[in-house]
């Protein structure tokens, strides 16, 4: 084969080695960017984020999307309430690395039913206990509805930064351990600013952001 080619090939191998290199994983570049500032509400209010409309998007969309795998169990706090969260380590999206943890919504007589069978019970401080879940619960959880994403970052946010990206927020609680609740309700968006340590995002459908935000930050005082 005559050299000029062979160089030409080689030049061109080269340089699909530098681009998958250069793109994690191999893969192009991102046509459908997933940021955590990017939250469009539609005509019927509902909320998405990361392409998942909050209340109605299911865990198996979100394992599609994340493409990692996650840790699914049931928490029980010490006044028996009852939450299914799956926790996705370092997930990345849009080039940005995250933790993200979705909570999911089950009825009460499907989650009391679930922990009836569970597994195990491990207790955790503060009184929480974990509970595994029966493979054919983890199964069909799977179709449950996402109900709320935590959303935590990587990286250490600076307040100038979270107020360029998001915008000024409508209200701002705060606690007595000193932490920053920059709430956005008509986005169904918390964000917690810590003031030594990493900020935690936290998205709801907008209709039950009372409830699920304000409501539990009221009772913290």
């Amino acid at each position: 084969m005559d050299k000029k080619i062979l160089l030409g090939l080689l030049v061109i191998t080269l340089i699909a080695l530098a681009a998958a290199i250069l793109l994690p994983g191999g893969r192009g570049p991102d046509t459908d960017p997933k940021l955590p500032w990017d939250i469009r509400i539609d005509a019927s209010g509902d909320a998405r984020v990361f392409g998942l409309v909050l209340g109605k998007s299911t865990l198996a969309e979100a394992r599609e999307i994340f493409q990692v795998q996650d840790e699914l169990s049931l928490f029980v706090s010490p006044e028996n309430a009852l939450d299914f969260e799956s926790y996705f380590q370092r997930v990345y999206l849009s080039g940005i690395r995250a933790d993200l943890v979705v909570k999911l919504m089950v009825d009460d007589a499907t989650a009391d039913a679930m922990f009836a069978r569970g597994a195990r019970i491990s207790h955790l401080s503060g009184g929480i206990k974990k509970v595994t879940l029966a493979k054919p619960d983890l199964a069909a959880l799977e179709g449950a509805a996402i109900g709320l994403i935590t959303y935590l970052p990587a990286a250490d946010l600076e307040p100038s930064l979270i107020a360029s990206r998001f915008g000024e927020p409508a209200r701002r609680v705060s606690e007595p351990n000193g932490i920053e609740h920059w709430l956005y309700p008509e986005r169904g968006l918390d964000i917690a600013v810590h003031p030594e340590g990493k900020e935690v995002i936290q998205y709801v459908p907008p209709s039950m952001f009372d409830a699920l935000i304000l409501a539990p930050l009221q009772s913290r005082g």
